[in-house]
């Protein structure tokens, strides 16, 4: 009864957030169980092109440490708002949604070829939690009972809490970038004179996930209802006896 209790609740997460997560916890499930090393899951463009790796581009998001405070700090982050975002200004638009995952993963991957980032996984909640936090700005926020913001300060609160946890600063400054990036060309540049949205889901992206629109069934009025019993081919009520009929006998 509590699996499937478990498990109802499980599928009641939106897909993305749903599919994303669970890999982040199975991979580093895989590496504390000694399945997979860390050494095969980090980003290294020389063995990525040279010897096509390719995989470590997708598990560079993935693997956010052993199992500790930090990992379960990230992956509770990276849950709440990538679910809020999921179930908030991307509802009903998945395609969106990936859109929104694969721009954001393109672009770390292209600054982590100049800047020295093995895992990418910390930035990349860094920029969910950037756009929705930018989304959503007149939301107050309460940081473990420390202290009260506005919802846009997030990012920067949890920039100053990874400092005082001895972590890179330029991990989360390239979310941040990233999010920032999103948020201008998805919420900001279509809304100026003259903008345009840069930012297009594709047609069979959104074929495969956006569900149709149903339909709703047609349900003839009552009166509409009662008129059509009535009718009779040729729009003769038969029923009724003819008066010329009557007036003969």
């Amino acid at each position: 009864m509590a699996y499937q209790t478990l498990l109802q609740e499980y599928m009641l997460v939106p897909p993305v957030t749903r599919a994303y997560t669970t890999a982040c916890v199975i991979t580093t499930l895989a590496v504390q169980l000694d399945l997979v090393s860390p050494f095969q899951l980090y980003f290294n463009p020389i063995v990525i092109l040279r010897k096509y790796q390719l995989w470590r581009l997708i598990t560079t998001f993935l693997f956010f440490g052993n199992l500790g405070f930090n990992f379960f700090f990230n992956m509770i982050f990276t849950y709440r708002y990538c679910r809020m975002l999921e179930e908030g200004s991307f509802r009903g638009r998945t395609a969106d949604f990936v859109v929104m995952f694969m721009f954001g993963g393109v672009l770390m991957i292209i600054c982590a070829f100049f800047v020295n980032l093995l895992f990418l996984g910390q930035a990349f909640t860094i920029m969910i939690v950037y756009v929705w936090s930018r989304r959503n700005k007149h939301v107050r926020m309460n940081f473990f009972g420390l202290m009260n913001f506005q919802a846009p300060y997030l990012p920067w609160v949890l920039l100053g809490f990874s400092v005082l946890l001895g972590n890179s600063i330029s991990v989360d400054l390239v979310g941040m970038a990233i999010g920032h990036i999103y948020f201008f060309l998805e919420d900001v540049l279509p809304r100026q004179r003259g903008g345009q949205k840069i930012l297009k889901t594709p047609k069979i992206l959104k074929r495969l996930l956006d569900p149709l629109p149903e339909e709703p069934e047609y349900v003839p009025l009552p009166e509409v209802e009662n008129e059509l019993a009535n009718v009779r081919p040729g729009g003769f009520d038969w029923r009724q006896p003819h008066p010329n009929n009557n007036e003969n006998r």
